[in-house]
């Protein structure tokens, strides 16, 4: 039986009934099993004293008819003295036995010689013909014994039954003769062996309750007694009372386990100090870190109004400088080497005033400031109109830039600037990491009924994978070749376009997703809902919403959360 089914036999108990009851079962079995095996020894002890029995009444009644049948040789009062002294030393208290010799030849004899007992015919089977040495049988309705033993000639018998011709004849030495037949009473002995049986019973049912006994005493004082004390202790530290200690002086195995029980008390105080002196010093540090986080929150809405008021004024002056210099251009008393300066005070405004606008917009949005305005626009005419500006500046690296888009697509409910922006960065960043003579392609689907995709996929150097978790970031750029550092740059820029594109995808709702292989190209692939939808209930209906907490935007579902 396994301990999993003798734990649901004996079902959720306490240890000191569970220690009781397989105590008891134990002892109950041992008692049982030592009383029985003794009782069925003193079975065969009987069963053997009642052959004995039976063999010394053979032996005595043989000599008695020996005595009968040899009286015409020997003196008639010494026959009656034999027979009176057989009779006088017999003991009073042996049952009756009945005496009879069956001669070997007895079914060939007379009808009225031969015994009416059934069983003689298979005492004389086993006797003769099965070689047994004897055969006795029990009569369980009258209580008798029957003991067969067989009569085996000798030399003695060779002279008188077969030169004097006594009955029964026999002719050869070792020739059975016949068979003696004993039969007594057994309700005397049967009585013996039943009062036997009942004092082993009572005998059994007392020593099995005085084990029981002493098995509770033993359960309930040498082993539920320490564990009950450990439990006490146990439930009163858990009461927070921490000076308990457990107090066993037994002597044994439990006195050891009260020591490391005690032990493990005083090591759980230390610790408990221990941590207690932690947190302290642990809070302390988390109100130090608190005020450092809020100092830096404070320096980072610093910086961020900083760059946003510095964009700002710096882009004023800078479109000065830009129109004086636009109306410069239209001069005619310039020469060709004025006209070259000029040119390039206009690239470098124009460059300058990009990175500007770039700053700024990032300013708005980690300010939480960069405003959504939703209107309905379509977007076959935006991806023509970024294509066909792009195209120039594709032209002249011979790069093949293609654009495909159903004339169905639905017409978009959105922050059209926002994507122009989006798809602008992408193909100003694929124009510049594509090599000569590479391809440069601009697909627009619909993604499912509520999102569409807008990829941008180039043949260009491609991203190394260790670099794909960084390029989204704020000025950082991509390895151009392998083993080369992310400071050392072969292509010009500040690096915040792509993160440009990941923070106005997120204000729009959507996400960005990038596949790459270093030297095969990248495909940026921008995910965005259909219709712009607001879930802050106090948005204006004009569709223009002012975001303050970035980062509320939910790009796995597609909806902007503005608060």
């Amino acid at each position: 039986m396994s301990y999993r089914r003798f734990k649901k036999l004996l079902g959720e108990t306490s240890l000191e009934r569970k220690c009781r009851l397989m105590f008891a079962g134990a002892l109950l079995l041992l008692i049982g099993a030592s009383f029985w095996v003794y009782a069925r020894l003193n079975q065969r002890v009987v069963e053997e004293q009642q052959r004995d029995l039976a063999k010394l009444l053979i032996a005595q009644n043989l000599t008695v008819t020996h005595w009968e049948k040899t009286q015409s040789l020997i003196d008639p009062e010494t026959i009656d003295i034999v027979a009176d002294l057989s009779r006088t030393l017999k003991p009073d208290d042996l049952a009756e036995e009945k005496w009879r010799f069956i001669p070997q030849d007895y079914e060939n004899s007379d009808a009225t010689r031969r015994p009416t007992e059934t069983y003689d015919h298979d005492a004389l089977k086993k006797l003769l013909y099965g070689g047994e040495k004897y055969w006795v049988y029990v009569d369980s309705e009258e209580q008798s014994y029957h003991y067969y033993e067989p009569i085996i000639a000798k030399e003695n018998c060779l002279l008188c039954h077969r030169d004097r011709q006594f009955e029964p004849q026999i002719s050869e030495l070792d020739e059975m003769m016949g068979m003696a037949r004993i039969t007594f009473d057994l309700k005397k002995t049967q009585h013996d062996i039943d009062r036997n049986n009942a004092i082993l019973t009572v005998m059994a049912i007392v020593t099995a309750v005085l084990g029981m006994g002493i098995a509770y005493l033993i359960v309930r004082y040498v082993i539920v007694k320490p564990v009950m004390h450990l439990k006490d202790v146990s439930d009163a530290i858990a009461q927070g009372e921490l000076d308990q200690r457990a107090d066993i002086q037994t002597g044994d195995e439990f006195q050891e386990l009260s020591h490391a029980f005690n032990r493990m008390l005083r090591h759980l105080v230390s610790t408990q100090e221990e941590l207690r002196q932690t947190n302290v010093s642990m809070d302390h540090k988390v109100d130090e870190l608190a005020q450092a986080n809020l100092r830096l929150h404070d320096m980072n809405q610093i910086k961020n109004e900083f760059l946003a008021t510095m964009s700002h004024e710096l882009r004023t002056p800078l479109n000065s400088i830009l129109g004086f210099s636009d109306v410069l251009t239209v001069s005619d008393n310039l020469t060709e080497k004025q006209k070259k300066y000029l040119r390039n005070i206009q690239s470098s405004g124009k460059n300058l005033l990009v990175l500007i606008n770039d700053i700024l917009d990032l300013a708005k949005m980690d300010a939480g400031r960069m405003e959504v305005h939703s209107v309905e626009f379509s977007m076959v005419d935006l991806v023509e109109r970024q294509v066909l500006s792009m195209k120039p500046l594709a032209e002249k690296k011979n790069i093949d830039l293609s654009w495909e888009i159903d004339e169905n697509f639905p017409i978009l409910n959105q922050d059209a600037g926002k994507i122009e922006q989006i798809l602008s960065n992408l193909l100003s960043n694929a124009v510049k990491f594509t090599p000569e003579g590479g391809r440069i392609r601009v697909d627009v689907s619909i993604f499912d009924e509520d999102l569409f995709d807008l990829v941008v996929a180039d043949s260009g150097v491609g991203i190394p994978l260790e670099d794909q978790s960084i390029i989204f970031e704020k000025f950082r750029q991509g390895r151009s070749q392998v083993g080369s550092d992310l400071t050392t740059r072969e292509f010009e820029g500040t690096g915040l376009g792509l993160s440009i594109v990941k923070e106005l995808c997120r204000l729009l709702g959507g996400q960005v997703l990038l596949e790459s292989e270093f030297g095969k190209g990248s495909t940026f692939t921008v995910r965005l809902p259909l219709n712009f939808v607001c879930l802050n209930p106090q948005v204006p209906s004009n569709g223009m919403i002012s975001l303050h907490q970035p980062g509320s935007y939910s790009p796995a579902v597609g909806r902007t959360r503005a608060t």
